[in-house]
């Protein structure tokens, strides 16, 4: 796995800055669609983002625009997906 990371760890750093990215823009564009009554984003992509490496960013995004904090799935289902995420690397890593 080691050898893998080192040949393509720069477009794994990659594809997880774009899709932490994506899940903080998601969060404020929700936020601010929410604010007025326009069409919204689905609940269900926001954790398909988390879930293909973007967790990070959605939290963040989350509580910098105070926005489903209320939601528990929301709440510890994101942040369950960042330890998920990081167990599986760190069982992948010293593997």
């Amino acid at each position: 796995m080691r050898e893998l990371i080192a040949d393509y760890g720069l477009w794994i750093l990659i594809w997880l800055g774009c899709l932490n990215l994506l899940g903080f823009c998601l969060m404020g564009f929700d936020k601010r669609r929410a604010r007025r009554e326009g069409w919204r984003v689905r609940e269900r992509s926001f954790f398909i983002v988390a879930a293909l490496g973007g967790a990070l960013g959605t939290v963040l995004g989350m509580y910098v625009f105070r926005h489903k904090t209320r939601h528990w799935y929301f709440k510890y289902g994101l942040p369950a997906i960042i330890i998920a995420e990081a167990a599986a690397f760190g069982w992948l890593w010293f593997r």
